[in-house]
């Protein structure tokens, strides 16, 4: 599938649940998403599937499975399994924070999973539960080792950037690659959803990058395979890779080659965009296979060109699928 902006779109995002185990500060509020949806009201595994495979039929191949946090989800590694089998998949990753990893990982990565990517945005376990508001930083380091030693590659370290709250630790992480096979990504801080986010809060890429350059060496570019559009370097002698993802600041909508599958059953063509829509009621009101190809072609004709200059879309992150 191509967009009006020529650009081919070979991935989507699955949210398979709205509801998460921590409570990160950029993510949603202390006490929770307010107005949670029955589950009733979320998407079953039986329709994401077919969801899947009619997305397969117009070319896409590529998957990743979000949440809220996926593996609170009953019956994940069943789900898994499904979705390994579904013709025309290349490609199935998950985004976690890592908290329920060690007691997954190997039942994920024999059912099909290969990828994952895990947010981590503090080395240290009094930060890490100030961001998180609950969790705990040795359930997930022990989940990282754990998805390293059953055979996940590449692992993905998702480290969301905020001046005055963990900037301090940017070296810190950058040293880490030197120790770790992983990729290390810095994320700029981004104004989704009823967050804390303020300008005063923002770093860009570039300042990350000059951080490290000052403090703990020169950044070598490296070519990486990736479906995303981060930037990918590596400090000299190091085991790992540093990325560097900046919606912000540059303009990576030029790439953009993504669609998003909400927990609640909204198709939504861009992340910093509140369009969407509605898959769901067409998928319990009997649609045919074509019936829904054409929601997706909907779908990709409203994919802006770029993100707006204003764009701070409402629904909190923890609902959208990231």
């Amino acid at each position: 599938m191509k967009d009006k902006y020529n650009r081919n779109i070979d991935y989507l995002r699955i949210s398979i649940i709205d509801r998460c185990n921590l409570r990160c500060i950029y993510c949603m509020p202390e006490e929770g998403i307010k107005n949670l949806l029955p589950h009733h009201e979320i998407l079953t595994y039986e329709e994401i599937l077919r969801v899947v495979r009619v997305a397969v039929s117009l070319g896409i191949f590529r998957i990743r499975i979000t949440g809220g946090e996926p593996l609170i989800r009953k019956d994940i590694v069943s789900f898994i399994e499904e979705l390994s089998r579904a013709e025309g998949i290349r490609d199935i990753a998950m985004t976690t924070n890592g908290v329920f990893l060690k007691k997954y990982a190997e039942a994920l990565y024999q059912a099909g999973l290969k990828r994952v990517n895990i947010s981590l945005d503090s080395l240290t376990e009094d930060k890490f539960r100030a961001i998180t508001r609950c969790g705990s930083f040795r359930d997930v380091l022990e989940g990282i080792e754990e998805a390293g030693r059953v055979g996940f590659n590449p692992i993905k370290i998702n480290v969301v950037v905020m001046k005055g709250i963990n900037d301090d630790e940017i070296e810190k992480f950058a040293l880490w690659s030197k120790e770790v096979p992983y990729q290390i990504r810095f994320i700029e801080f981004m104004p989704v959803g009823s967050a804390i986010w303020k300008k005063e809060l923002f770093m860009s890429a570039a300042e990350i990058k000059d951080k490290i350059e000052r403090n703990v060496g020169k950044l070598i570019p490296v070519q990486v395979k990736k479906s995303g559009p981060a930037e990918y370097f590596m400090i000299d002698g190091a085991r790992g890779f540093l990325g560097f993802i900046s919606p912000i600041t540059t303009h990576i909508c030029v790439k953009c080659n993504r669609l998003r599958l909400t927990s609640d059953g909204k198709l939504r063509p861009c992340l910093f965009s509140d369009k969407e829509i509605d898959i769901k009621k067409y998928l319990r009101s009997g649609a045919t296979e074509e019936e829904l190809r054409e929601v997706f072609k909907e779908a990709i004709y409203l994919k802006p060109e770029g993100m707006s200059e204003h764009a701070k879309p409402l629904r909190a992150m923890s609902t959208i699928g990231g």
